[in-house]
């Protein structure tokens, strides 16, 4: 996958949302990273990075200052989901779409 693929499919997949209200991306070369707001929350927000050349994803919901839920790729530990109840925790998961981790988000900020 390459950025511009990351960034089509990350804002597809949070316009169809209703969870959201703000996105603030960033691009240079081969990394996308940025944040996109919760609606109603200036201080919960998803941030979110990918490295084209390497592969690496990762979103990380984000509370008062803390990780409190995320997903992550990386060539080192693969697919990994960080949970609510334990958000230091690396717990391997099969590979997921880049919207399939946005529903997965939205099933987190919903409960």
């Amino acid at each position: 996958m390459d950025v511009k693929r990351f960034v089509d499919e990350l804002l597809s997949a949070l316009a169809a949302t209703r969870v959201f209200e703000r996105v603030a991306l960033q691009t240079e070369g081969p990394i996308a990273s940025g944040r996109v707001y919760a609606k109603g929350s200036t201080e919960r927000f998803l941030r979110v990075y990918f490295n084209e050349k390497t592969g690496t994803m990762a979103f990380a919901l984000i509370s008062e200052q803390q990780r409190i839920w995320g997903i992550d790729f990386d060539n080192r530990r693969g697919w990994h989901l960080h949970p609510v109840e334990n958000p230091a925790e690396h717990r391997m998961i099969e590979p997921l779409s880049v919207s399939g981790i946005v529903l997965l988000l939205e099933d987190v900020l919903s409960s």
